[in-house]
């Protein structure tokens, strides 16, 4: 007989096959842990009619999600109390804890309906934290077609092909791999034209302003700059929290090796290009000392290297709530929207992009992309419109939003806040949040109920008590865990 973890994940995906038999979702799986593979698989043995791409025009996109058989239905639970009656009588009781402030906020909102089903709060603005991350994926995913792909550049002097330019295209996700195989096609380039010898320059230009969060220097962010790698970081951390002490980290042991807390480097772009020279060296090209400089006009291509699609990184940011390209992601949706690619540009972007789908904004403060800011203000009631509007069928652009929340139990920032034989295990997906010092803990996302719907949930606090946040997330937890027996 399957174990617990089995068989609610089962459950969950046969509930999530009946939100998209409404027309309310199409499941493309989490970024990390595998699951994008297992679901690409599953719906390419189903012999499915239906479904939704996140990428049409990608050939690298999913698979379409199977569309659920109408016998799916059978699975409502005959008598139930309808869940807008049901639901007050059971949340009120958990949102009263004091382990979640004085003064915390909810909203639950049925996806395929748009019918509010509860509501304490949902119109006050509060303090996100990294919950805002929903607004920076929604903003960039309306921005910028799904399968946009970041480049990093390196250009040759028209005139002079001893001359190369490294430059910088925002890519967030950068590593070492890719910046030697960058290397590797530069040497054999300057190969074919008989050159060992260049002076190389790097341009970082793209991005503008003080590229230095508000809140100072910190082991949770780089430097935002366009050219960098491994986010910036002196060593790829062991893992860990997702936002260090101080800010109230998104822990858990499902964050990748190369995110979370660490030391950075406070020259995120010139160490990338001190270090593509040493990788051309390696070659036995001989490299002059990199300087900062603007491309050359009319440079001539040489060789690039280009990031996954938009629709990955997002997920990826979401899954491992990654503040670095979440603030990466703001300036490019600043750019494509004709603004300075600056921490304003990037909250100005936000606040259009959301208007422009006709978001409730009232009260909302857009400062950055990460949520590390104590002055972004939201409501639960904004929260979880961004998320019926990733599930319904106006905005398939936006299904990145949903797949990409953490799975309870399984992945990302969830993975170590449900145990085992938690009701709510693979059925609650949802962003966390957490800014230690100033008592925030914010969870938002969806959960599929015992009839099969699609529930999308914010519950935001602010003042709980005591140093630890442990307490409010395991309230937080369980409020999430009440929506999936109703």
């Amino acid at each position: 007989m399957p174990g617990p973890k089995t068989w609610q994940l089962t459950a969950g995906a046969t509930a999530f096959g009946l939100a998209l038999a409404a027309g309310a979702v199409a499941l493309a799986g989490p970024w990390d842990s595998g699951q994008r593979t297992a679901e690409r698989a599953r719906a390419a043995s189903a012999q499915a009619r239906g479904g939704a791409h996140h990428q049409p025009a990608d050939p690298d996109a999913p698979a379409p999600a199977p569309s659920a058989a109408p016998v799916l239905a059978a699975l409502g639970t005959p008598g139930r109390a309808p869940v807008a009656a049901a639901l007050p009588s059971a949340l009120a009781p958990l949102l009263a804890d004091p382990a979640l402030g004085p003064r915390p906020a909810a909203s639950v909102i049925d996806t395929a309906t748009g019918q509010e089903l509860y509501a304490s709060r949902a119109d006050a603005a509060m303090t996100p934290a990294s919950t805002v991350k929903i607004a920076t994926a929604t903003a960039v995913l309306t921005a910028l077609p799904p399968g946009h792909r970041f480049g990093t550049s390196v250009v040759a002097d028209a005139a002079d092909g001893a001359r190369l330019t490294l430059v910088g295209g925002g890519d967030p996700t950068l590593d070492r791999a890719r910046l030697g195989a960058l290397a590797d096609d530069t040497a054999r380039a300057l190969s074919a034209r008989a050159v060992d010898r260049v002076r190389l320059t790097y341009d970082a230009s793209l991005f503008a302003g003080n590229p230095v969060h508000p809140i100072g220097p910190n082991e949770n962010l780089a430097p935002v700059v366009a050219l960098m790698t491994d986010e910036g970081r002196t060593a790829v951390a062991a893992g860990g929290a997702q936002e260090g002490p101080g800010s109230g980290p998104d822990s858990g042991p499902g964050s990748s090796p190369d995110s979370g807390p660490g030391t950075r480097t406070a020259d995120p772009a010139g160490d990338t290009a001190r270090a593509f020279a040493a990788l051309l060296r390696g070659h036995g090209v001989r490299v002059e000392q990199p300087a900062p400089g603007a491309a050359p006009a009319g440079a001539k291509p040489l060789a690039s290297t280009l990031s996954a699609p938009l629709t990955d990184i997002v997920e990826r940011m979401l899954t491992t709530s990654d503040n670095d390209i979440a603030e990466a992601l703001n300036r490019q949706s600043a750019l494509a929207t004709g603004r300075p690619a600056t921490f304003q540009g990037g909250a100005e972007a936000v606040s259009a992009q959301l208007a422009k789908v006709q978001l409730p904004l009232a009260a909302s403060v857009f400062t950055d992309g990460s949520g590390l800011a104590r002055a972004d203000k939201v409501t639960a009631g904004l929260l979880t419109r961004m998320l019926a509007l990733a599930a319904g069928p106006a905005h398939p652009e936006l299904r990145p939003v949903l797949t990409g929340l953490p799975v309870a139990g399984f992945t990302g920032t969830l993975s170590a806040r449900y145990g085992t034989t938690s009701a709510a295990t693979g059925l609650v997906r949802a962003k966390t949040g957490t800014l230690g010092g100033a008592g925030v803990n914010t969870l938002a996302g969806t959960a599929v109920d015992a009839s099969g719907r699609l529930l999308a949930f914010a519950f935001l606090t602010a003042g709980t008590p005591g140093a630890d946040p442990a307490p409010t997330q395991k309230a937080l937890d369980r409020l999430a865990t009440r929506l999936t027996a109703h």
